[in-house]
C-alpha cells in the first residue's frame, strides 16, 4: 500500500455531546488549526447516530459511526441499532463504539447480555466490512477474547484500561489500540505504549472526556497532546509517530472512509 501524507485522525470523539452545542463549529476550527484532518465521530444510541450523519453533512471533517454503549443492556435497541446500520452503511466509518463495560455492569446475567450483543455487532462489522470501535472499560481482556473467538477483523480497542499483557493477543490479531490525551496523567496508559509497538497505536480524544486536565471539557485539538506523549514514551521524533499513526488509521479505515487525497 501506497500511503499518502501523513493525516492527523482523531480515531474517536462524541461531538453529538450536547456539552459542544453551544461553540461546536469553533471546537472543530480549532481543530483544523491544530492540524487535525478528519474525526470519527462516534455514537452511544440511535439518537448520537443520526446526529452524527446530520453533522457530517454540515462538517466534511468529521466521518460518522453509529453503535450502541455497552451499558444498553436491550436486546430490541441492539437490533434497532443493528437494522440502522445496515441502511446506512454505506455513509459510516465505522460501528461504535459499542463493546463490554464490566465497570457498571457488575451482575453475569446482565454481561452475558453485553456478549451476546457484542457478537451481534462482530458478525455486522465482518458482513459491512466495517470497522468495530471498541470500549472495554473493566473488560479489556474479556472484550479481546470474544473478539478473537468470534474473528473479528478490522478492530480498535479505544481507550484500553488494562494491562499490556492483556492487550497482546489483540496485537497479534491485528488490532490496534487508541491512546487519549488523558494519557499525561494515566501510568497506566504510559505503560502500555511502552509495550505496544508503534504499529498497532492509533490517537484518539474521547472528547469531551478523557482531555489532558481532570474536569475539564476535552476536544480534538488536544490530540497533539497523545502524539507528544508517545513521541516521549517511544523515544522517537514526534514525526515519526505522526506518520505511523497515519498508516495505522488508513490501514484499519481506509483512504475512502475517511476522505484522505
Amino acid at each position: 500500500m501506497i500511503f499518502s501524507k501523513p493525516k492527523l485522525i482523531d480515531a474517536h470523539a462524541h461531538i453529538c455531546d450536547p456539552g459542544f452545542d453551544k461553540d461546536r463549529t469553533e471546537v472543530l476550527e480549532r481543530a483544523r488549526r491544530a492540524g487535525v484532518d478528519a474525526i470519527i465521530a462516534v455514537g452511544e444510541n440511535l439518537a448520537d447516530a443520526r446526529q452524527n450523519l446530520k453533522l457530517a453533512k454540515s462538517y466534511p471533517m468529521l466521518k460518522p459511526a453509529a453503535g450502541l454503549y455497552p451499558t444498553y443492556l436491550d436486546i430490541n435497541q441492539a437490533a434497532e441499532m443493528a437494522h440502522f446500520i445496515r441502511q446506512k452503511h454505506s455513509r459510516l466509518a465505522a460501528i461504535g463504539e459499542v463493546g463490554l463495560d464490566y465497570w457498571v455492569v457488575k451482575e453475569e446475567p446482565d454481561r452475558e447480555r453485553q456478549r451476546e450483543i457484542l457478537k451481534q455487532f462482530i458478525e455486522l462489522s465482518k458482513a459491512l466490512n466495517l470497522p468495530l470501535n471498541i470500549h472495554s472499560r473493566s473488560a479489556g481482556r474479556h472484550a479481546i477474547a470474544l473478539l478473537l473467538e468470534n474473528n473479528a477483523v478490522r478492530v480498535q480497542m479505544h481507550a484500553f484500561d488494562g494491562k499490556a499483557g492483556a492487550a497482546l493477543p489483540a496485537v497479534e490479531a491485528g488490532y490496534f489500540f487508541s491512546i487519549p490525551p488523558s494519557v499525561v496523567r494515566s501510568r497506566q496508559k504510559q505503560k502500555l505504549i511502552k509495550q505496544l509497538p508503534l504499529a498497532c497505536l492509533l490517537i484518539e480524544t474521547d472528547s469531551p472526556v478523557l482531555g489532558p486536565t481532570p474536569q475539564e471539557r476535552n476536544e480534538p485539538a488536544n490530540i497533539l497532546q497523545s502524539i507528544k506523549a508517545i513521541a516521549e514514551l517511544k523515544d522517537v521524533a514526534e514525526e515519526d509517530v505522526i506518520m505511523a499513526v497515519s498508516e495505522n488509521t488508513e490501514r484499519l479505515y481506509g483512504k475512502l472512509a475517511l476522505d484522505i487525497k
